[in-house]
Order: structure tokens, then sequence, then C-alpha cells
């Protein structure tokens, strides 16, 4: 039986749903290195049975954590041009990210009026920091996406680390998001709390939980290590200690991500809530990029395709 296309998916909160996340090129890459980058990742992805395509709006978040950020920040593409000018034979939907205080108001409803809603869905990311300037807000994001094409499939972004996150989920739901896509998850008991408090807070308020979809990112060194500590993913010590000691942290990595998809697919079955997974590759390491494509499948296989 055909699978139903990914804005369906997530309209009817179908379970098992699979994308895969990339960031676009760096804006300083030159133009014939952009088309070698583009068809190596179709051809890549070609062999993986998605449902989508996640690429990710980069914004400098050195505002949030004073301390030095281990990578350094460098502009990437913008997400929307890249997949029209270089992933158009992408055959599936793509997600777009978009960091909506980088954008002015008329080029965000620009971008959401020439938007195929059949073929592209969005996710607003607010602010990294309170105090940080922006040209639009998280809620006027949503308020024009509301006014200017409310049939744009619209996602929200969920942080587990966060107090009372379903509190916030529930709000962003109301403001018109269908689907929820996490932080990278490092800390299963975390989620696992969050599910549940979402998942009782919708039947108290006799609301239909929305899809929630999981990302899963390898750490192949420990300089990534020390990245997703300075991005506020939390790591649990008993893991961070092994990937420490380990010959091999890639492999330790990618076995802790499996295992924590098995746990979250059996809870979420457990309880009746919707889920997928997000299989992020935000390196440019070969080894690293090999390994997230083999847990993407890997995934697929759990997920029973």
């Amino acid at each position: 039986m055909t699978r139903p296309g990914l804005p369906r998916l997530l309209a009817e909160t179908r379970s098992g749903v699979l994308l895969f996340s990339i960031t676009p090129p760096k804006r300083s890459t030159a133009e014939e290195r952009i088309k070698e980058i583009a068809e190596v990742t179709l051809h890549r992805l070609s062999g993986l049975d998605l449902d989508g395509l996640i690429l990710y709006d980069i914004d400098d978040e050195s505002d949030r954590n004073p301390v030095e950020r281990p990578f350094p920040f460098l502009a990437t593409l913008d997400p929307a041009r890249y997949y029209e000018t270089h992933l158009s034979a992408w055959p599936q939907p793509v997600i777009i990210y978009r960091c909506v205080g980088k954008y002015a108001e008329d080029e965000l409803s620009d971008w959401m009026r020439d938007a195929d809603p059949e073929r592209v869905l969005g996710v607003f990311v607010g602010p990294s920091s309170g105090g940080k300037s922006v040209r639009t807000g998280l809620r006027r994001a949503q308020e024009l996406r509301a006014a200017v094409r409310p049939e744009l499939p619209l996602g929200a972004v969920v942080i587990g680390e966060r107090r009372d996150e379903h509190l916030r989920m529930l709000a962003k739901q109301d403001r018109g998001a269908s689907f929820f896509i996490s932080q990278v998850i490092y800390h299963v008991n975390e989620t696992k709390n969050l599910i549940s408090d979402y998942y009782y807070e919708c039947r108290a308020r006799e609301v239909q939980p929305r899809t929630i979809i999981f990302t899963l990112s390898l750490c192949g060194s420990l300089k990534t290590l020390e990245f997703l500590r300075w991005l506020g993913v939390d790591v649990p010590r008993w893991l961070e200690n092994a990937l420490r000691h380990s010959a091999d942290p890639l492999t330790e990595s990618y076995k802790h991500c499996l295992d924590i998809a098995r746990d979250l697919r059996d809870y979420c079955e457990h309880l009746g809530v919707p889920y997928g997974f997000n299989v992020e590759n935000v390196s440019i390491r070969k080894t690293e990029i090999e390994a997230t494509t083999r847990l993407a499948a890997d995934v697929a296989a759990l997920l029973g395709r």
C-alpha cells in the first residue's frame, strides 16, 4: 500500500513518520561546491525510505550563552532558496525552518504565499533569548501565517529541558502548530516525562495530541559533545562519561540513539501519542555522515519499513 504524503500523515496524526535533517552549506561556499554537495546529498538520501527532508535555518545563538561557542558561527544559505535552487529534484516534501527573528514581516509573508503546501511545510523558531533584538516575533509570525496562508502546514520546536514545555506546546497548538519537532534528545527520561505531561494535559482538555517527532543526532567527538552542552542539550552524566572514555564515541553514540528510538517508540505506542523520528546530520565529517545515513536506515527498520 502506498504511504500517504507527509502533510496528510501529520494532519491525520499518524505515527511512524521518518525525516532526515541537514543544514544548508555555508554562504561562503563556492557555487560549484554547493552544486556538488546537493548532488551528493540527493544521491545519499535516495536510498532511504523517508517521508520528508528538514532544512535548518541557522542563527547566531551566542546571546543565550556567555561561554565561548565551541564551533564558530558561520552563516548558511537561506534554506528555502537552497531547496528551490539545488534540491528541487528531491521527490518528497521538505520542512523549512524559519528563525523568524531574522526576517521582516513582508519577507515571511512572501515566502508563505509562494510555498506549495503539498511540497513545503514550515517550522517557526523563536529568538534564542528573551532579550534578543528581532525583526518579527514568534507570535507575530504565527499571526501572519493565520492571515496570509493558514493552509500551510506549520510545526513548532520542542525543548524537553524547559519547564512546563507541555503547556508551551498546547499554546503553540492553539496558534496553529499541527506537529512538533524536538531538539536533539539524549536524556530519554526527560523526554518521556514531557510526553506523559503532554498526553495527560491533552486528555484533560479533550484535545487531540499532535505528532511529536523526536530528533536523533550522533555525537562523534568530544568537541561535538561540548557543542551539545553549549546549546543546552541535557546529556546524562553516565552517557557523557561513556562518550568521554570510549575509544569510539561514534559507535557508543549510535547504540544510544537506537536505544532511545526503541524506548520512545514503545512508550508512545503504549500511551497512544502519535510520534516519528528525525535523524539529524549537521556534520561535515564523512564517517559521521555515513553513520547518520545508516542510523536512518536502522530507525526505518524499527518503524517496520
